[in-house]
Formats: C-alpha cells, structure tokens, sequence
C-alpha cells in the first residue's frame, strides 16, 4: 500500500494526441501483424479492419486523456502511482468498450456480458503490454534526463576545481587531479587504483592509502558515489549504464573497463539520479 501512495515519478506526457495515435499504431500492428483471436480467419481486408480498431483506440484515448485525466491531473495534487494505475484501468475499460461495439457491428455479432468480458479480457492483456513497453520507455527516458542534468549541472560547477588523494607512504606522492577528470578509484589489497584522465586519455595511478579513506577525503562532492565495496565512481563521466535491479555496469569516459554496481547500492544510485 506503501509503494500505491507514492508520488507518481515521471513527468505527465506532454502530448495526450500524440500518445493517442501511438497506442492505436500498436493495436493495428498486434492485430494486422499477429492475427490474434482468430482475426486470421476474418475473411476481408484485415489490414482495413485492425486501422478500424486503432483508430477507435486512438479517438477513445484521446477522449478520455482530454474529458477525464486533464482535469484529474489538474486538480488532484500530488499525482501518486494508485491515481495513475486507476487511470490506466479506467482507460482500458473505455477502450474496450469502444472496440467490442466496433466488434460486434463488424462481424454481427450479439452485444452480451459474457461477450464483453471476454473481449475486456482480452484488451487488458494488450493494454498491460503496451503499458508496460510505455512505462519502461518513460523511466529510462527520465533517468537519463536525470543523469544528464546531474552531470551538465555538477560538470559546469566543478571545471576549476582540484582534489588530492593523499599517499600514506612516508615517501609517497599525493595526487592531485581536476575532479572532473577523475573517473574511478578501484580498492588493491593495500593501495587503490585512481583511474583519471590524464591529455585526454585514461590512466591509472597508484595510491598508498584505502577505499574508505578517499571516500572520506571526498565527501564534500556530491558526485562521487560509492557504487561497490571496492569502487568509487565520479558520476559526472558516466557515459552509459546497463543493467536492472540485480545490478549496474557503468561506462566512465573513454575508460574500456566496466564498473560494477552491485545490487545492494541499485538503489542508492536511483535516488542519487532522482
């Protein structure tokens, strides 16, 4: 119940017409393209009749998008996951309604209850799948917009400053480095390994001290996130990151390695970005 009252996390879709048309693309294509439901036995143009269905989906979501969820976006605040997952439903429901009267007008047959529940059925399944590729596309369209921002705003902030990662060796040499062209520091038995970049060109450098001690030295700089027990990253040189909620690998820069995220800091670098 938690998880329901949580404020819905991508931003409203800027364009309900456009969504409208998409959604109705997508049921054109399930059904010219897999002939579901017996629709492959339909013995007329069935190219013609699944733009019919698309098109009903399409004038019944951008129906709905502008006399029900304008408004409700517009007056309830704040807009919270349970809002938009009776919205969705609410959506489908009127979808199905649309397409099962287009149904029975097409092939004549009786508009009944049973009828209809089994073709709301059916239009669930399809509104879950085409929800679910939509809510996916959304999120990982707002966690880059998110990380680009991150990074464009920190990057800029930071372009004059320099950070030393002291050497714990009597004769050891610190290291001092712009920030933004730290990548990663990497724990070694009893040195760490600063990955930077060095005439544009990754390198490393050997450090005689801990993992612990540099994320001390560097806790002033929100950008520097501890993304595994022996890995440090400067999240501003993040250039990809692939993976799900098991874990994370991270490109920095031009760095060829991999960075792991493990699975118990995937959350931390989700609220990070957010």
């Amino acid at each position: 119940m938690s998880f329901l009252t949580r404020t819905y996390p991508f931003k409203k879709s800027r364009s309900w017409l456009r969504d409208s048309i998409v959604y109705g693309v997508f049921v054109w294509a399930i059904l010219f393209l897999l002939q579901p439901f017996g629709f492959s036995m339909y013995q007329g143009s069935k190219c013609l009749v699944a733009a019919l269905f698309g098109l009903v989906t399409t004038g019944c979501y951008a129906l709905y998008a502008w006399a029900v969820v304008e408004p409700l976006y517009a007056r309830v605040k704040p807009w919270r996951i349970w809002h938009q997952a009776s919205a969705v439903l609410g959506l489908i429901l009127f979808i199905a309604i649309g397409n099962f009267l287009l149904f029975s007008f097409v092939f004549s047959y009786p508009v009944t209850l049973q009828l209809f529940l089994i073709f709301l059925y059916w239009t669930l399944i399809i509104g879950v799948i085409i929800t679910a590729l939509t809510v996916g596309f959304e999120y990982n369209l707002s966690l880059r917009e998110r990380m680009e921002a991150l990074l464009s705003n920190t990057t800029e902030e930071q372009k004059d400053i320099t950070i030393t990662i002291h050497d714990n060796n009597v004769r050891g040499n610190d290291l001092t480095i712009p920030i933004n062209s730290l990548l990663y520091v990497e724990a070694q038995k009893n040195n760490v390994s600063v990955c930077h970049t060095k005439d544009g060109k990754p390198t490393a450098t050997e450090v005689h001290t801990t993992l612990t001690a540099v994320i001390d030295e560097l806790k002033d700089y929100e950008n520097i996130f501890q993304c595994h027990r022996s890995f440090v990253v400067n999240v501003n040189n993040i250039t990809s990151a692939k993976g799900n909620s098991n874990g994370y690998q991270l490109t920095l820069g031009t760095c060829p390695a991999s960075i792991p995220v493990s699975r118990s800091y995937v959350p931390r670098l989700k609220s990070f970005i957010a």
